[in-house]
C-alpha cells in the first residue's frame, strides 16, 4: 500500500490476565470445596457435587474470557480502499472496499446484549467491525469512520502525515 493511510486496531478490554485468572479460580474452588465438605461432614453431601458444577462453569467461563485476548481487528483506510482484517487465533479474515464507494453503518438490534452493530458497506457487501466494543465505544468508532470513508464528494483527504503500513 502506498501513500497515506490511517491505521486503526481494535482489541477486546481484557484486564484478567492468566495468573490472575488461575489465582481467582484456585482461591474460589478453596473456599468452595471447604466448604462443601464441612457440610458434607454433616451429611449433607450433596453439596460436594454442587459445588463440582458450580467449578466447573467457573472455569469454563473463565477459559471462554481468556480467550477473547486473541482477537484483533485491524482497519486500514487508504486513498482508495478500506481494508479490514480480523485475527482470531491463528486465523485471519480480510475484506477489502473501494472508499469512496463504501458506507459505514451504525444497525441497532433488537437485543439488550448487543445494543448495534458497526458495519462497513458496499456493492452488496457488509462487514461487521468491533461487535466486542460497547455501545459507546461503536458509535465513537462509527463518527471516527464515517468521517474517513464515503462518496467521493463527501470523502475528505486523508490527514497528511507519514505514509503508514
Amino acid at each position: 500500500m502506498s501513500g497515506i493511510a490511517v491505521r486503526i486496531e481494535l482489541a477486546p478490554h481484557c484486564s484478567l490476565t492468566p495468573s490472575g485468572a488461575r489465582t481467582l479460580f484456585l482461591g474460589t474452588c478453596g473456599v468452595s470445596f471447604g466448604i462443601a465438605g464441612l457440610m458434607t461432614l454433616r451429611g449433607y453431601w450433596p453439596v460436594l457435587a454442587y459445588a463440582g458444577l458450580e467449578m466447573l462453569l467457573l472455569g469454563w467461563a473463565l477459559h471462554a474470557s481468556l480467550q477473547r485476548r486473541h482477537r484483533i481487528e485491524t482497519i486500514v483506510v487508504s486513498e482508495d480502499s478500506v481494508e479490514i482484517e480480523a485475527r482470531w487465533r491463528g486465523m485471519a479474515t480480510r475484506a477489502v472496499f473501494p472508499r469512496h464507494w463504501s458506507r459505514v453503518k451504525l444497525r441497532d438490534d433488537f437485543s439488550r446484549l448487543r445494543p448495534a452493530r458497526l458495519e462497513i458497506e458496499s456493492g452488496g457487501r457488509c462487514c461487521e467491525i468491533g461487535s466486542f466494543l460497547t455501545g459507546q465505544e461503536r458509535q465513537r468508532l462509527a463518527l471516527r469512520l464515517a468521517a474517513l470513508i464515503g462518496g467521493m464528494a463527501d470523502s475528505p483527504p486523508l490527514p497528511p502525515g507519514k505514509p503508514r503500513g
